[in-house]
């Protein structure tokens, strides 16, 4: 009688060892069900990416219910949620920053359009870039182009860009010979 008495009073601290010790075991199972859902449909890459999102959100939500359990109150989590949803809109708007970037990253990472080995043709009004995509980071994407230049271009302007992606490697440019121009008279 004496441990059912001590297991009533600390109810709070027996779940909470049980939830903590369950918490592995609930993330494998998050983990299979995101390789099962996405197996060959998506390069390493971004499975990797896909399987830190959903280690991520896992343990948020974890340590939510975990408080809610506790009994304490999510209001000032909300304010906060609300003031960095708040934020993320304005990234998606301004033009030159770290936070823009971040946020087109993320949209990259949602978007399946294009991925590393695709050659793109990045095109800005009468102007284009061309180039296999290297590298996708959290600030930039890494093109080599045709003559083997590394070009390295914001995401912000990546995701805001028409972007083609070509189905075969560009022709490399053909070198038109300048004519040599010395200075002084004619002869």
């Amino acid at each position: 009688m004496h441990l059912l008495d001590f297991a009533l009073s600390q109810y709070k601290l027996i779940v909470t060892l049980v939830a903590l010790l369950s918490f592995p075991l609930l993330m494998k199972a998050c983990c299979k069900l995101l390789e099962k859902v996405t197996r060959g449909k998506i390069d390493s890459h971004r499975k990797q990416r896909a399987d830190l999102l959903v280690r991520v959100l896992v343990a948020f939500v974890f340590v939510c219910f975990m408080l809610v359990f506790w009994g304490i109150e999510l209001r000032g989590l909300l304010v906060l949620g609300s003031s960095l949803f708040a934020m993320l809109g304005v990234a998606m708007f301004a033009a030159w920053s770290l936070l823009s970037n971040l946020t087109s990253f993320l949209l990259m990472f949602i978007q399946n359009d294009y991925r590393v080995g695709n050659w793109v043709r990045i095109v800005d009004g009468a102007n284009f870039v061309e180039g296999c995509i290297v590298e996708m980071g959290l600030m930039s994407v890494v093109l080599r182009h045709v003559d083997g230049h590394k070009v390295v271009y914001p995401n912000n302007l990546f995701v805001t860009r028409p972007v083609m992606v070509l189905s075969q490697e560009p022709a490399k440019p053909k070198q038109v010979p300048t004519p040599r121009r010395t200075l002084g008279p004619k002869k």
